[in-house]
């Protein structure tokens, strides 16, 4: 009987000291703790602009310098494509997860399946209109002003006046929204400044080019400025303007948000007004706030990114020095 005792108390004291190390080897990233690097899972929207593939490459650099392993999926601009990749990434239980979400509304669910599986997810660059409980923090530029800062220099450089067309981004999309928003607040307060076309280039080239020639075929002679929400659409509409027969960056002055290199290339050869940039390099500030998180730390809702403004003016002295 001793000896069954004996028997049952090992078989106990083996079961406690399995349980206590698998308990420890639970991290609170959500997945089992190996001996491996951190998993990482990154969700971009898109690939269609140098723009992305910038900040794709700065949280891809990024991975590598501090050792995570990193598993990419690129959205190809469809949401739903975002809410599977997040979905795949919450069943292999990823340490972390990074989003750049393609519109701001419809992550909810998915955001709290994360949540509830012990996963942080950091968003980058875009914004959702979400519970800010189901994401740890957001990194990203202030795109209200960026919108004022621009029309800021639009009402400079156009003494007030102006006949503009816009070139939105994205529908649905916090960049769109609040650029437009912050660009009305400013050209609101002046009676002579008017946007009189307005359509979305979805942040694309291509389609920028599209939208700024039928601009040009219906109000080719009226406009005085096209204010583009990002850098693409406005290369895209220098393209339709020059093949119009009228000068970009004097016939009509052209601005836009984001400071890729194309974009300084586009102001050295004065066909691009001015820009005021969104910094696209945020891979260090994602880790730093996934690392956070992993710590049990809190941070704001919202950790802004610097951005800065450049004039055509400056573009040549600048252009060497740009990472993207």
């Amino acid at each position: 009987m001793k000896k069954r005792n004996l028997f049952l108390l090992a078989v106990i004291a083996l079961v406690l000291i399995t349980s206590v190390a698998f308990a420890g080897g639970q991290q609170e990233g959500g997945a089992a703790a190996t001996d491996g690097p951190k998993v990482i899972g990154f969700s971009q929207c898109d690939s269609q602009q140098a723009w992305r593939w910038a900040e794709t490459e700065s949280v891809q650099n990024e991975a590598k310098v501090r050792g995570y392993e990193l598993k990419y999926n690129d959205a190809q601009a469809v949401q739903a494509n975002q809410i599977a990749a997040v979905r795949s990434f919450i069943a292999q239980g990823v340490d972390g997860i990074v989003l750049a979400p393609q519109v701001m509304t419809g992550f909810g669910p998915v955001l709290q399946e994360a949540k509830d599986a012990g996963i942080p997810v950091v968003l980058v660059d875009r914004l959702v209109a979400e519970n800010e409980d189901l994401y740890f923090t957001f990194i990203g530029s202030d795109f209200v002003w960026e919108g004022e800062r621009m029309g800021e220099i639009v009402a400079e450089e156009t003494g007030g006046k102006a006949r503009i067309a816009e070139l939105q981004g994205t529908p649905g999309a916090d960049p769109t929204i609040d650029r437009k928003k912050g660009f009305e607040n400013i050209i609101n307060t002046y009676p002579d400044m008017n946007i009189i076309l307005s359509q979305t280039g979805d942040f694309n080239r291509t389609k920028g080019k599209e939208v700024m020639e039928a601009f040009l075929k219906a109000e080719g002679e009226n406009i005085d400025v096209v204010y583009c929400h990002n850098d693409d659409m406005a290369i895209g509409a220098i393209q339709a303007i020059k093949e119009y027969g009228k000068v970009p960056g004097k016939d009509i002055l052209v601005y836009s948000i984001d400071g890729i290199k194309d974009a300084f290339q586009a102001m050295v050869d004065g066909d691009l007004n001015a820009v005021v940039e969104c910094t696209p390099l945020l891979g260090p500030q994602a880790y730093d706030a996934l690392e956070a998180a992993w710590r049990g730390e809190t941070l704001p809702k919202w950790v802004m990114s610097e951005d800065g403004i450049f004039l055509q003016k400056d573009a040549a002295s600048v252009i060497a020095s740009r990472k993207y």
